[in-house]
């Protein structure tokens, strides 16, 4: 990716002294960034997950929590990207704010959380958002759209407003736990800065990468 701004203006660098010691206050601060520069969906973040052929499958998803304990987001158990993540629990994230010449690649483990802790964003989603969880089988064929508009019509009859929808059995949150942040910010002749947190001995050890 090409830096935007030409070759004799000043660079908006990234010096390792710019960093906070923390990365998820460094993400924080970025996504705040990208929250007040008016980007569309700035927590939108894809996933990139293994197949059990080895088969690298990516897609969007939204950032639903995060903080020191590790990124969160919410899916259908039946889906791809379950079904990845339940044979090979690994995974990697990135914010794509293209706008802001910016990257943040985030690896780690990926463990499903429990229904008590998915539950609380489950009852906080639109109600229509909740039905379409029961609406919808994720990723599995179907022979129409008009297939899935009778099972939400369904959902809706079974379902109305104002009634509690309970969270389906099948549906859930995720945590992927970081072992490397790297946050990537443009320069002018693909000369990009690329500082990289990586886990060691309970702390966070930074390095720049070469662009």
């Amino acid at each position: 990716m090409d830096a935007a701004q030409h070759e004799s203006e000043p660079p908006a660098g990234l010096d390792e002294g710019m960093l906070a010691a923390d990365p998820f206050a460094q993400f924080s601060g970025w996504l705040a960034d990208a929250t007040a520069a008016g980007l569309p969906e700035p927590n939108a973040m894809v996933l990139a997950t293994v197949s059990g052929s080895g088969q690298p499958r990516a897609r969007t998803v939204l950032l639903k929590k995060h903080s020191s304990a590790g990124f969160e987001f919410y899916t259908n158990r039946t889906s791809r990207k379950a079904r990845d993540l339940a044979g090979q629990p690994r995974a990697c994230l990135l914010f794509p704010w293209h706008a802001m010449q910016r990257q943040v690649l985030i690896e780690g483990a990926v463990s499903a959380l429990t229904k008590e802790q998915s539950e609380p964003y489950f009852r906080s989603r639109p109600h229509g958002s909740q039905l379409g969880a029961w609406a919808s089988r994720q990723s599995s064929v179907i022979g129409s759209r008009a297939e899935l508009d009778e099972r939400y019509g369904e959902m809706q009859r079974r379902w109305p407003p104002g009634e509690t929808v309970p969270m389906p059995d099948f549906w859930g949150g995720y945590l992927l736990v970081p072992e490397s942040l790297e946050f990537w910010q443009g320069r002018p002749s693909r000369l990009h800065d690329r500082l990289r947190y990586q886990r060691s001995d309970g702390g966070w050890v930074i390095t720049r990468l070469s662009p």
